[in-house]
């Protein structure tokens, strides 16, 4: 029984990201947001529509840097949680999209993070593409 109960605490972020991204579509153009490389945790490079993300493993001993953007028209409203410091999540903000190049905000949340987060992206429009990193840079 234990180990099925590991199994399924194993199974259950990735179902949480299958379940917040589903909504959204793939954009069958180029990117919102390049690849960030090893130091990412997360990459979204382009999804069009309002969906989110959750995962885990911030490390404490790293910088963690939140970076969202948007394009093809509309905004998007960026809310992000961190599971283990509710005391240092940054409030809601709004990316303002107004072309087809996009705009890029970077957040960054300083060190001694650790556990998981929530992101939710509420985008203006459904046609609103939008791409997302959460990095920690060695």
């Amino acid at each position: 029984m234990k180990k099925r109960s590991t199994a399924l605490a194993a199974l259950a972020p990735a179902l949480a990201l299958a379940l917040a991204a589903s909504p959204a579509q793939a954009a069958p153009t180029g990117e919102v947001i390049g690849y960030p490389g090893p130091d990412g945790l997360i990459w979204i490079a382009d999804q069009a529509g309002s969906s989110g993300f959750v995962s885990g493993g911030l490390s404490a001993e790293l910088d963690t840097f939140i970076t969202f953007g948007c394009a093809e028209g509309g905004s998007i409203e960026v809310s992000f949680r961190l599971d283990e410091h509710p005391d240092r999540n940054p409030a809601p903000f709004t990316v303002d999209c107004p072309g087809t190049d996009p705009t890029v905000v970077t957040l960054p949340l300083s060190t001694g993070l650790h556990g998981g987060f929530t992101a939710w992206v509420t985008a203006s429009t459904p046609t609103t593409h939008w791409g997302a990193t959460v990095t920690q840079p060695e």
